[in-house]
């Protein structure tokens, strides 16, 4: 029996060649581009984000009288600037900014150094009750701030602190919260064989620690960063405690004091508000993109 091979005519048009499963994972893996739902979603979330925001500004540019009435304003009235200005004064909120920046920016800086050192010997150093030591850590974390006021202000009496910003700074010099996180982010993002080439090398835990843990940390050491120095700045209870509004207040200390009276001014009130809240979002709007940057480079590495 013979087999005839029959030849495809020359005109035929040549099957086009299978995908292949690499190029269907490159293209599946190309860029995605948002449609309209995506974009009225963002857009919805952006307004209701920014609504307290605006209804601040509104209600500091307009009197008492206006915000009590039904249905209440919603645009902006034109007393907002002498508001602005009148909070600033009767608040003294220049020196309060000063003294919130000195004690955000030193609490910020130490938790950041100190979490840092912390997390890399709970992550990769090997020691004897490391694991007992991580618990009592995290068991800090369960107790509510209001149990540890009575004992800090004894403290802070004896040392004869009251009214001075040290009373404020060192309570917050150590957070157990930075210790865990950069802990669980050196977990994943630091190999120990990076570490051990370091030693092989002859570097020291010093060293170790300033060239190899610090460069790898530094995503995640923006992100404590800016956390700890928006919680600081935001802190209220402590400082109320502590400092007093014609010693050396802080922002929230000094807001508290505006709009005292029989009638409370409201819109004076929201005025120091939003001044109080406008230093954040400069932060945040310079070194967003820093810190955005910073979470997605910590994701890729872990």
């Amino acid at each position: 029996m013979t087999t005839t091979l029959t030849k495809p005519p020359a005109d035929a048009e040549p099957k086009p060649p299978k995908r292949s499963r690499g190029l269907k994972a490159a293209r599946a893996g190309g860029q995605m581009h948002a449609g309209p739902v995506a974009y009225l979603i963002l857009a919805v979330f952006t307004v209701v984000s920014l609504f307290p925001l605006v209804w601040t500004a509104i209600a500091a540019s307009r009197d008492n009288q206006r915000l009590a009435q039904t249905p209440p304003p919603f645009w902006f009235g034109s007393g907002l600037f002498d508001k602005l200005e009148l909070a600033w004064t009767d608040a003294n909120l220049g020196e309060a900014f000063l003294n919130t920046t000195i004690v955000a920016g030193v609490s910020a800086l130490t938790i950041v150094f100190l979490s840092t050192i912390a997390g890399f010997a709970f992550a990769k150093l090997k020691f004897r009750g490391r694991g007992a030591l991580m618990l009592i850590v995290i068991g800090t974390m369960m107790v509510p701030p209001q149990l540890q006021v009575i004992p800090l202000y004894m403290m802070v009496a004896k040392l004869d602190w009251t009214d001075q910003l040290q009373a404020v700074i060192l309570p917050s010099l150590v957070s157990a919260f930075g210790v865990f996180f950069m802990r669980q982010y050196l977990l994943q993002a630091l190999p120990d064989e990076i570490i051990e080439a370091a030693r092989v090398d002859g570097a020291n835990s010093w060293r170790v620690v300033w060239h190899v843990v610090f460069p790898t940390a530094r995503p995640a050491m923006a992100v404590l960063g800016m956390l700890m120095f928006v919680q600081t700045w935001n802190d209220f209870l402590w400082p109320f405690l502590v400092l007093t509004q014609t010693g050396n207040p802080t922002v929230q200390v000094a807001v508290a004091g505006l709009g005292r009276g029989y009638t409370p001014d409201q819109s004076l009130i929201m005025a120091g508000a939003l001044l109080g809240t406008l230093p954040l979002l400069l932060v945040f709007a310079i070194f967003g993109k820093q810190i955005v940057g910073g979470i997605m480079q910590g994701a890729v590495k872990g």
